[in-house]
């Protein structure tokens, strides 16, 4: 044996029957983000379409806003604003049809309202009353997951069991970029392409995982890339260009349907405000990236190619935000009123059959509620 060989540098060759069971080629990313709005193609999308996008980017932008206005007012304990992101929220609701589901992370409030989750009941597990404040049967939105990443492999679960099923449904879970250095991102999209499962993975890539920059989390091309080291198609995609994220998110839940198996969809987009009410986005960015940033603004993108086209005018604009702010003071009106608390609901959905433990703790509680009404007395 040769020096090199008890050094470990020999690698043998494979058997000549070897062979790579997948090209690599067809799923790789293109190099540059996908583009609609301001190309040729933009020319082909239906302006039906187009129109739905906008006004709900525009009911968005104001939901975010006024969400951010109730953490100052007390009537929320945090909320990690979408703001700046609006085109891959609106998009990944509006790609999915009524029997799919949609697995959002804590930030994606806004894609469950698109969705038709109640906009109050959407902000339920950020005020704190409820770990989720939806029925998610009753529009096929999971629960908002605040751990990171958690919620893919629950994506898997669910559409490689309706496959199994012969049930038509496709699953579409978000992520941020700071999600996917998480192990559950990983064995999600294993074991989705392994078992072919009809499942959408979207990458939000706004830049930050928090304070730290993507480019401290991985040195992968894109994020989209490291689809191919799983056996599925990689996606990348203008997350500011609504038409652009809608498109690619279709094909996806199309070629999930059909029996192609699961998608990762990277899209670029970029959080303006910052993570969440609690955060000082100063410390790690500068106010002339977020200012470049802003001239990217999803709404102004759209309503350029809308205008431009004829498909938008003044009162159409006008009627959007008219929109948009009756949603902020319905919004606004019941998120200001005191939710009617029973301590009792502490013990009611923990177990089917309460434990012991449990009993005792709840005649505990009884006990002392009890002793402070007779006090009060």
């Amino acid at each position: 044996m040769t020096v090199m060989e008890q050094r470990g540098a020999y690698r043998p060759s494979p058997p000549p029957a070897w062979q790579p069971r997948t090209d690599p080629a067809p799923l790789l990313p293109d190099a540059e983000p996908h583009r609609v709005l301001g190309t040729e193609a933009a020319a082909k999308s239906d302006p039906a379409l187009l129109r739905r996008l906008y006004a709900e980017l525009v009911r968005g932008r104001r939901y975010n806003a006024q969400a951010t206005a109730l953490t100052k007012q007390g009537r929320l304990a945090v909320y990690p604003s979408s703001t700046g992101q609006e085109a891959c929220e609106v998009a990944a609701a509006l790609a999915l049809r009524e029997q799919d589901w949609l697995f959002p992370s804590y930030r994606d409030t806004l894609a469950a309202v698109v969705r038709g989750v109640d906009p109050v009941q959407a902000l339920t597990l950020l005020r704190g009353d409820w770990h989720t404040g939806y029925d998610p049967y009753e529009h096929r939105v999971a629960p908002l997951c605040t751990p990171l990443a958690t919620q893919l492999p629950h994506a898997v679960g669910l559409a490689h069991a309706a496959r199994l099923k012969g049930d038509d449904v496709v699953a579409l879970a978000m992520v941020g970029d700071g999600g996917t250095s998480e192990g559950d991102f990983h064995e999600a999209l294993n074991f989705a392409a392994v078992w072919r499962a009809p499942v959408v993975f979207l990458v939000q890539n706004n830049g930050f995982a928090i304070s730290v920059p993507l480019a401290k989390q991985t040195a992968a091309p894109s994020l989209a890339h490291k689809a191919v080291g799983y056996g599925m198609p990689g996606r990348l995609v203008d997350g500011n260009d609504a038409a652009a994220v809608h498109e690619v998110l279709t094909d996806a839940v199309r070629h999930a349907r059909e029996g192609g198996g699961p998608t990762l969809v990277e899209a670029i987009t970029y959080r303006v405000d910052a993570h969440t009410n609690a955060d000082d986005a100063t410390r790690y960015r500068g106010d002339a990236e977020v200012e470049a940033w802003r001239a990217h603004d999803p709404i102004a993108l759209l309503e350029q190619e809308l205008t431009e086209r004829g498909l938008l005018d003044e009162d159409g604009m006008r009627h959007a935000r008219d929109a948009a702010e009756a949603m902020a003071a319905d919004l606004r009106e019941r998120m200001n009123q005191d939710a009617v608390l029973d301590p009792a609901d502490l013990f009611a959905h923990v177990y089917a059959e309460p434990t012991p433990q449990l009993r005792e703790q709840q005649a505990l509680l009884e006990a002392e509620l009890a002793a402070e009404q007779e006090g009060a007395h």
